[in-house]
């Protein structure tokens, strides 16, 4: 199995700057992808960023060019650096991941993290 732990949210006010960072362990030959997701009251929840394994990500409109996804491989960890936030940037993220967990199995499985509130005030 593949656990995710998340880290990094909280209160920050309108223009401010948060780190997430969320770490996989267990079973895990390869992420095939991993980043975050958020959902607000009332919304569905949207992707933010992603990361693949080879490197390429992937931004939502309302996130590109203030939030910055990355990775230390070594650690299976992934970080979202969140510059200038705004209140519509308020929702509990979800970390996600998708992962092969065994050579011998060319199955993948996906995996949630607990999710972390952020609040951004005006």
């Amino acid at each position: 199995q593949v656990q995710l732990v998340e880290s990094g949210g909280g209160l920050v006010q309108a223009g401010g700057s948060l780190r997430l960072s969320c770490a996989a362990s267990g079973s895990i030959f390869r992420i095939n992808v991993m980043g975050w997701y958020r959902q607000a009251p009332g919304k569905q929840r949207e992707l933010v960023a992603t990361i693949t394994d080879g490197g390429s990500t992937n931004y939502a409109d309302s996130v590109k060019g203030r939030f910055t996804i990355s990775r230390d491989n070594a650690k299976n960890t992934r970080y979202l650096q969140m510059n200038s936030l705004k209140p519509e940037d308020t929702a509990v993220y979800y970390c996600y991941c998708n992962a092969r967990q065994a050579v011998w199995n060319s199955a993948t499985s996906d995996t949630w993290g607990q999710g972390t509130q952020v609040t951004v005030s005006s």
